[in-house]
């Protein structure tokens, strides 16, 4: 599933692409992506300028001339396209948007569980989902306090605490169990028995986490590649992520793979121990 360093990298790639065009036509090939009424969808985005593409958390944010946004989650494998033709197209791309430079923009989503949503740019940030999400790594509004706080609120281990997007917003299975390692905090772990001192280390190392994995332009490890087609290179840096069996770079000892919140997750039976 695209995280927040992925869907960053698809933001900027569109932004690059089709920040300034207009949507001549909307064509959908499969209902259910659209929350809400397909007429009305194909309608309001008919003669749209994209201002700009935006993001909150894994949200892509379309923004519009017509004071509309398109709130787009590409959930596990959707992502966007840009081509000259739409024969360039394959079966998988439910949505073409016609774009007034002949090109063409294509939502591509194997398993179909994409959507996307229009909803006036003022209440783009006020839907359940999204009003929900807590601060984000590398804004003013992710602090060490209001992690501390966060936490100390939760009784679920920190690996679900820290998926669930409540306390921190953006961090998904690869990257919470990056963090994990790299704090030597036990992914099963009541999130409010995580230490003062392991929150102090914590904190700056998602931040320090969700940069790098931006400026690799994401992780890819089966599907994710961004708008221009390209694939991420953070998967080069993984420390503990799809690691089991080999040994912990820290301290030799064999990585593990346990279930987590449903997970798959992956830590050092050494490094990363159960508070006493």
């Amino acid at each position: 599933m695209p995280e927040l360093p992925e869907v960053e990298t698809v933001r900027r790639g569109l932004n690059s692409l089709i920040k300034g065009r207009t949507i001549t036509n909307v064509e959908i090939y499969y209902d259910k992506i659209i929350i809400g009424s397909v007429a009305d969808f194909q309608r309001q985005l008919v003669g749209a300028k994209i201002l700009d593409i935006g993001r909150r958390a894994k949200y892509l944010l379309f923004h519009f001339d017509n004071n509309l946004t398109m709130i787009s989650h590409l959930r596990m494998e959707g992502k966007y396209q840009v081509r000259a033709s739409k024969a360039d197209f394959d079966k998988h791309v439910h949505i073409v948007f016609h774009l007034d430079d002949g090109k063409f923009l294509g939502y591509r989503d194997v398993r179909k569980f994409g959507k996307m949503q229009l909803v006036p740019t003022t209440e783009e940030l006020q839907g359940k989902a999204i009003a929900a999400l807590g601060p984000e790594p590398l804004t003013p509004e992710y602090t060490l306090a209001a992690l501390q706080q966060g936490l100390q609120r939760r009784k679920k281990s920190i690996k679900a605490t820290l998926l669930d997007q409540h306390v921190v917003s953006g961090l998904g299975n690869i990257y919470v169990d990056e963090v994990l390692w790299r704090a030597q905090i036990h992914p099963e772990e009541p999130a409010n028995k995580v230490t003062e001192q392991q929150v102090a280390a914590l904190y700056p190392i998602i931040n320090d986490e969700i940069k790098t994995a931006i400026a690799a332009g994401g992780t890819t490890v089966r599907s994710y590649v961004d708008a221009t087609g390209h694939e991420g290179t953070f998967q080069l840096q993984l420390h503990v992520y799809n690691q089991e069996g080999h040994p912990c770079e820290r301290c030799g000892t064999i990585i593990k793979k346990i279930k987590v919140a449903g997970r798959g997750t992956h830590f050092c039976p050494q490094c990363q121990t159960l508070n006493p």
